[in-house]
């Protein structure tokens, strides 16, 4: 056990947040979805498509224990924390930090109730069109593109419910490879 845990100090389920964390930062991060779906690979492009894999995380926790609804909260405030240290590695400083924070997390919270009431509909049409409108915002990507990466979604969105809650509270998670689909 860390020293930390020991002391106090530790929250309960960090080990199993920043694992999490590193799961959703490296889907978001595949080659795929910027090579070849042609997600803009800016700041803004990396941050949506970390959005959209931590929304399906959360998406899954939701409804779950209070052990996964305190894990999910834990996984948010690391994600912040891990956002408002790249906007200060980038150079922002202290002053500017906290209202860009407060920006990204109102996106946060408006791609996530968009995402969430879109995957409630049967078909993918309106999840196709939160996708084009949060991930690739003024561009006009292909309608295959959008139908890849609906199904995409989908598809991670129901392979994480069948995931059991042991493994996501151990820090397990896994997303499809996103060029399964072609």
């Amino acid at each position: 056990m860390r020293l930390k845990a020991l002391l106090g100090f530790e929250k309960p389920f960090e080990e199993a947040a920043f694992a999490l964390y590193g799961a959703i930062v490296a889907q978001a991060r595949q080659p795929y979805f910027y090579s070849q779906l042609g997600v803009p690979d800016t700041l803004e492009g990396r941050f949506d498509m970390i959005i959209l894999h931590a929304f399906l995380l959360f998406h899954r926790l939701k409804d779950d224990s209070e052990e996964a609804k305190e894990l999910s909260q834990v996984v948010f405030d690391t994600m912040f924390q891990d956002l408002d240290q790249s906007l200060r590695e980038m150079g922002v400083g202290d002053m500017g930090v906290g209202p860009r924070i407060k920006k990204m997390a109102s996106s946060f919270y408006g791609r996530v109730g968009a995402y969430d009431k879109a995957l409630a509909e049967e078909d993918n049409k309106e999840l196709e069109a939160v996708i084009a409108r949060n991930v690739f915002n003024k561009l006009q990507p292909e309608d295959l593109v959008l139908k890849h990466l609906a199904t995409y979604v989908r598809n991670n969105s129901a392979a994480l419910k069948a995931l059991g809650t042991k493994q996501i509270l151990a820090g397990k998670l896994s997303y499809a490879n996103p060029d399964d689909l072609t």
